[in-house]
């Protein structure tokens, strides 16, 4: 599976954006999708995951509230949509598809086994 993550960019404190990662193979249904994050001089962050098949979804208490992840299997496509984004949300954003995944490893970065390369948000205060 190849994962290319896109709809990043320059916006202003409170606009909206929303991310999209495109996979070029089929991603199970059983597979968990993520989103991270990383900001300049930082490490990477975990920001959404959806859980599975399931659904279950769950997001770093910095965005809940603001970030909503979804999934669309039958176009094999990971979304993030972020509002009132923040300064503090700038850095480059990667999609991550893992199939083996266990519930207490959904935030961990190292249990995925696909990566996109990440599409480049900057948030101007």
């Amino acid at each position: 599976v190849q994962l290319q993550a896109s709809g990043g960019g320059l916006v202003q404190a409170g606009d909206s954006l929303r991310l999209s990662c495109a996979a070029s193979g089929r991603i199970s249904r059983d597979s968990t999708v993520g989103w991270f994050r990383r900001a300049p001089g930082k490490e990477l962050e975990f920001v959404a995951v959806v859980f599975r098949s399931g659904g279950h979804t769950s997001y770093a208490d910095s965005v809940k509230g603001r970030f909503i992840i979804s999934r669309d299997n039958s176009k094999n496509t990971i979304y993030l949509q972020m509002n009132s984004l923040k300064p503090e949300d700038t850095a480059n954003y990667s999609c991550a598809v893992g199939n083996r995944i266990i519930w207490s490893s959904r935030t961990t970065s190292s249990a995925y086994d696909y990566w996109g390369a990440g599409t480049q948000v900057t948030v101007s205060s």
